[in-house]
């Protein structure tokens, strides 16, 4: 496929375009500065956009693309509401272009907690991490409102705590809800989980949750 990466220059982002080259699909990296992307491959363009925002900015990357997948999110506690409002150009210009897949990042607090979760999960840890990170969840909840209502073929994937570790391909998903006692992913298999829903119709205008 084409695929068109948003926040490529992120820690899952990054991971989705190598292991979309790796996987032999040609990619569009969106950054704001080519200086921060030093990656090199036949198969990758890399789009300069200084700013998500304006459809008009983002609509020439979606050329010829077949799906589009955003890693953007919060890189601190203050970030504002930098995922929502790229999130609202994003599907503005894919709206424009008719790139209907979208598979976006998000984050397991914004799923009710699943059936069996533990005592100390559901009361103590979870309304912990709720209360320490409201401003970041209140903007994906704004996100994820407007990618429900748009008219793509999307999927956002919730993972826990997030963490630098390779790519193993070995976790747990549950679609419409999060994972079972499960509190961390690394990065590089979040990456791996988005592109594996690309290929699975069960994912479309579902949350999935992912976690080991």
């Amino acid at each position: 496929m084409k695929l068109t990466v948003f926040g490529a220059t992120g820690g899952i982002g990054g991971h989705i375009v190598r292991q979309s080259l790796d996987a032999g699909h040609s990619v569009t990296a969106v950054v704001r500065s080519s200086a921060h992307f030093d990656l090199r491959h036949p198969a990758l363009e890399v789009a300069t956009v200084p700013g998500l925002t304006d459809p008009e900015l983002v609509l020439p990357a979606l050329t010829g693309s077949d799906a589009v997948l955003s890693g953007v999110g919060a890189r601190g506690r203050k970030a504002g509401t930098v995922a929502s409002d790229a999130t609202r150009g994003i599907l503005a210009a894919m709206a424009d272009s008719g790139v209907r897949r979208f598979v976006a990042v998000s984050a397991a607090p914004l799923a009710p907690p699943p059936e069996g979760e533990g005592f100390f999960s559901r009361r103590i840890l979870l309304p912990l991490i709720r209360a320490a990170f409201k401003d970041v969840y209140r903007d994906l909840a704004v996100m994820e409102g407007l990618i429900l209502q748009s008219a793509t073929e999307w999927t956002v994937v919730r993972p826990p705590k997030l963490v630098n570790k390779p790519v193993t391909g070995r976790y747990r998903t549950a679609v419409g809800g999060n994972v079972v006692g499960g509190h961390t992913i690394s990065r590089a298999d979040v990456a791996h989980a988005m592109l594996a829903a690309l290929d699975d119709p069960a994912t479309i205008g579902q949350g999935v949750g992912v976690a080991y």
